[in-house]
């Protein structure tokens, strides 16, 4: 698929057509490295003001970072982990269901992933949402290994 038109998919008014997209990108980086080339073009999107957006930027760029050998992913982590508190809390909550698979693929990157989960600030999101978010961080805390 032509990057550009791929870009022009996820970032489209078609949620459904952007939704299977990002899976389709998804599923394959997780078997190859066929989607790193274009690792720029989705770190991109982690700027994006649509929130969904960020969402499928979230979830290609995790599952390519196994291919990272280029060492993009460093430059990239903090912005990365900032999503870890977004300002959408559906957002953040993908981020930190990202976190695992980045841990997995970028061990090295677990130290600054724990400390990113254990100091974040829930307190500007709904009192409805607080729980499911501290939830996730707890959970994705005990898979990668909650302390030192």
């Amino acid at each position: 698929m032509d990057i550009d038109a791929c870009i022009a998919r996820l970032t489209g008014k078609d949620a459904k057509d952007a939704y299977a997209v990002t899976r389709q990108i998804t599923a394959e980086s997780r078997d190859a490295d066929a989607w790193y080339p274009y690792f720029d073009q989705f770190n991109a999107l982690l700027h994006h003001k649509n929130s969904l957006i960020r969402n499928r930027a979230i979830s290609i760029l995790a599952a390519n970072a196994r291919w990272d050998t280029a060492g993009k992913f460093d430059a990239l982590l903090d912005e990365f982990l900032s999503h870890v508190t977004d300002a959408k809390p559906i957002t953040a909550r993908q981020c930190i269901a990202a976190l695992p698979e980045l841990a997995e693929a970028k061990p090295e990157f677990i130290p600054r992933i724990r400390s990113a989960l254990q100091q974040a600030d829930l307190s500007g999101y709904p009192d409805s949402m607080q729980p499911l978010v501290l939830k996730d961080i707890v959970a994705v805390l005990q898979k990668i290994g909650g302390s030192d």
